[in-house]
């Protein structure tokens, strides 16, 4: 990702070789800083509260986590203590549980004394992976915008509708929905950004917005009940959105809100797009609606608001009155029958059983 016009990651090992360092998303876009991560209740706190946030990069932070648990004390006791830890952190996105996974596999039966550098190892892997994963994603996406570009008037830009942030910030780079956005500007094919402002946390309106900023990209922040118009009146070519997980039949779970723009694509006939690693595949499960635990976030986050003041300052304020409840879903699901595709690093595959199994066999394994 760009910022100021230097390449960086989301993550990264310091000098030290084994503290992490990672962009704090909860200051953007107002303010650029990092935090240092040694401890596990550090990263732990750093997930729960968003410092760091979307489905791979949560993944990437846990795996650490677990490396800075070890690197203190290797024994099962710990071990198991880390992964309890940072399971409960996050429980909707499942490149969380993946990543701890992960890491257990490499290092439960090893001797105490290799299990940190073979931890630290794994994360590394991780983290490239997520790279070359979301590059993959970017070129399996890319035709889907130049197609659309075919389709335009000269001199027109393809819009793009976003919701959320799903790019390089969500990820260790590159971003899955950005991936594709990101390669056809850097092509030179014209395209403009939708990028809805995703309440309750602005995700869309303080990270997307920065980030294609940062990259050079043309966009618009609008309201979350914009997008609806802006389709009835032809002005979406698609819609390409993340994903914190995927059901073996292909339902999605995104940030609250998404379901919504997926039924006015459907309605208005756009092409509905998500952009999901095989990571973020959850294999064991079926039905999204019945089955994906829904986090419930803090009221405060809907009750009020940040954001900056003319004299610079950084203010927090109430928008609803007092006493009055508010509530906080932070996901919902998209039934696979309004997506129009998955855009993953094997290529772009029906949102079905059959597609999904048929393209990661290996990991389909026993899934019904």
């Amino acid at each position: 990702m760009q910022v100021d016009g230097k390449s960086m990651r989301t993550i990264w090992l310091e000098p030290d070789g084994w503290s992490v360092c990672v962009i704090d998303q909860t200051a953007l876009p107002h303010r650029f800083l990092t935090a240092r991560l040694t401890t596990l209740a550090e990263a732990a706190h750093a997930i729960r509260t968003m410092v760091i946030r979307g489905a791979p990069l949560i993944g990437a932070t846990a795996a650490y986590g677990m490396c800075l648990a070890l690197r203190e004390d290797a024994s099962d006791d710990t071990l198991e203590r880390a992964y309890a830890t940072l399971i409960a952190t996050r429980p909707t996105a499942v490149n969380l549980k993946w990543a701890l996974d992960e890491i257990m596999a490499v290092v439960r039966n090893r001797p105490r004394t290799e299990r940190s550098s073979a931890a630290y190892r794994r994360a590394a892997e991780i983290c490239e992976d997520d790279i070359a994963t979301n590059a993959a994603i970017g070129r399996n996406g890319l035709p889907l915008i130049k197609a659309a570009a075919a389709r335009k008037k000269p001199n027109k830009p393809v819009n793009v509708l976003t919701h959320c942030n799903a790019g390089a910030l969500a990820t260790v780079d590159i971003g899955t929905a950005t991936a594709p956005i990101y390669l056809a500007h850097d092509s030179g094919i014209a395209v403009h950004v939708f990028a809805d402002e995703t309440r309750p946390r602005n995700q869309g309106a303080s990270l997307t917005a920065w980030e294609l900023g940062q990259h050079g990209v043309p966009h618009t922040v609008i309201a979350d009940n914009t997008g609806g118009h802006l389709m009835q009146h032809g002005l979406i070519d698609l819609v390409i959105v993340g994903a914190d997980r995927v059901t073996a039949n292909g339902d999605v779970c995104n940030k609250i809100g998404t379901y919504l723009k997926a039924l006015a694509a459907h309605d208005n006939t756009v092409p509905f797009y998500v952009a999901s690693p095989s990571s973020t595949i959850d294999f064991s499960i079926r039905d999204g609606v019945a089955e994906i635990p829904i986090e419930q976030r803090n009221a405060d986050e809907v009750t009020n608001i940040s954001g900056r003041t003319p004299d610079g300052r950084i203010e927090s304020v109430r928008i609803v009155p007092d006493g009055s409840p508010a509530a906080n879903y932070a996901f919902d699901v998209t039934p696979a029958r309004l997506v129009t595709g998955l855009i993953t690093e094997r290529g772009v595959i029906a949102a079905s059983h059959s597609a999904i199994q048929g393209a990661f066999p290996e990991r389909a394994g026993g899934a019904k």
